[in-house]
């Protein structure tokens, strides 16, 4: 048996993260990159791409940085391309890139939900699409969807991303059943409030933050990091027997 180093290293893997300019995306580039993948990443912001391939590169690891917008159909399938004429495959996908609408379901224009939607549940599913063929060809691979509390327990005010995050969940649980037998091993990260700048739009606002943090047991809020390492877990071989786990971050939320 290998010693827990090597079980959580990522050396030679190549790693394909979306929103990875910035909050949560740009932690687990590092993250990742730390542990030895090299680093496919993916957003619209190209000031905060560069800043990622800055980081990643100083740890001595490759950085491929790739301008996409995630809710149109092109924008996923031509990150994929990308990244495959770079690196030949990607081994570990990230599907971190998210956006929201804080509104209720009455008030909630189509435009709004198509825009959530595509961008949370429709870019996964294309992205896998492109990159899964080849994980499955080397009998390999991790597929990480970045979920959300919200995917798990109704909040007010959350009808197109709580839709959106519940469908990724249950997408995540197919790709388990379709794909755990290549050994490619399929999760959902669901954290509580992590006070990224969506995040700081949502729940900055202590008048709206207050009574979300008084019902988490924990007493806070979540960091990046602490999101970014379970990427890592599920990323690594030390977690080849998980499939098609909704994995909470909430500091006791859902315990109550």
């Amino acid at each position: 048996m290998t010693g827990w180093i090597d079980r959580f290293s990522l050396k030679g893997r190549r790693a394909l993260v979306t929103g990875a300019s910035k909050g949560i995306g740009s932690e687990i580039c590092r993250v990742l990159a730390e542990a030895g993948a090299d680093i496919a990443a993916v957003a619209r912001d190209p000031a905060g791409l560069a800043a990622v391939k800055k980081d990643v590169e100083a740890l001595g690891r490759t950085c491929v940085a790739i301008e996409a917008d995630l809710a149109t159909i092109e924008g996923p399938r031509e990150a994929a391309r990308l990244a495959l004429a770079a690196f030949g495959t990607i081994d570990i996908l990230v599907n971190n890139a998210g956006v929201t609408t804080i509104k209720s379901i009455i008030d909630t224009p189509p435009e709004d939900w198509e825009w959530v939607n595509n961008v949370n549940l429709r870019a996964p599913y294309l992205l896998a699409q492109a990159l899964v063929p080849n994980m499955i060809k080397q009998k390999m691979g991790k597929v990480i969807n970045i979920s959300s509390q919200s995917g798990v327990v109704a909040l007010d005010d959350h009808g197109a991303y709580g839709a959106s995050k519940g469908g990724l969940n249950m997408l995540t649980r197919v790709m388990t059943v379709e794909w755990a037998k290549h050994n490619i091993q399929s999760n959902t990260v669901c954290p509580t409030v992590i006070l990224t700048p969506m995040g700081e739009m949502v729940w900055g606002d202590p008048a709206k933050g207050d009574p979300m943090k008084a019902k988490i047991p924990a007493g806070r809020f979540g960091r990046t990091t602490e999101v970014a390492d379970l990427v890592l877990f599920l990323a690594s071989s030390a977690s080849d027997m998980i499939c098609g786990q909704d994995i909470l971050i909430d500091g006791g939320f859902t315990a109550q």
